[in-house]
């Protein structure tokens, strides 16, 4: 297994800097993993600092707690978009989702529209911690049929609720091949990213990217 092409080596931390990011970058390079994902406020600088490197360039939406307006979303998903983001990690309206409202779906709908008019791709973080079973299932299912790519386990910023195999497990039995999984949140070694990924998911993030490539 190449783990290095599953990871996102991440760093969303509130005091990350200029120089934490070209660090991140210059890192993701030498490790040869897949992506990096980085606020949005650094998206213009990152992908200057990867150039013409084999890195996706990630970063998130509505993020840590989702439930901003949807034209809030739209509007910062197009700011990111055009300062060369490849991926968006929205993060869904769980209070919405929680009320019973169809309006997520809407959202996503809305979302992954505008991100395949760039040739993006949009992932939506259900933060896995807040829901049942049977919401994570009627979560991947609302995704699955708005036209996301990717559902995303966690923002990394709920503790304790980071993914764990019994997510991925279940995330993959109800998701059709069509729409990848992405684990994240607590990942922070190579055995732990291996049992995800032999669970089912397709990408890691992960702020620990080379403690799990070298480990």
């Amino acid at each position: 297994m190449n783990i290095r092409r599953f990871i996102e080596s991440t760093n969303l931390q509130t005091t990350i800097t200029g120089n934490d990011v070209d660090a991140l970058i210059a890192e993701a390079k030498a490790l040869e993993v897949f992506g990096v994902c980085v606020p949005p406020f650094w998206v213009k600088r990152a992908s200057r600092e990867i150039g013409d490197a084999d890195l996706s360039l990630v970063t998130v939406i509505g993020f840590p707690l989702g439930y901003q307006m949807t034209e809030t979303k739209v509007e910062e998903a197009k700011l990111a978009l055009r300062d060369g983001a490849n991926e968006l990690d929205v993060v869904m309206n769980v209070s919405a989702f929680k009320d019973g409202m169809p309006w997520p779906k809407i959202e996503f709908a809305k979302l992954s529209k505008l991100a395949h008019e760039y040739d993006a791709m949009l992932k939506v973080i259900i933060e896995v911690a807040y829901l049942t079973d049977e919401e994570i299932v009627r979560a991947a299912r609302l995704c699955s049929d708005a036209g996301v790519d990717f559902v995303k386990t966690s923002t990394g910023m709920v503790t304790n609720g980071g993914a764990t195999v019994h997510h991925i497990k279940l995330l993959r039995e109800v998701l059709p091949s069509s729409v990848g999984i992405k684990a994240s949140g607590g990942i922070k070694t190579r055995k732990q990213a291996i049992q995800l990924i032999e669970a089912g998911a397709d990408r890691i993030g992960t702020s620990s990217a080379a403690q799990i490539v070298n480990g």
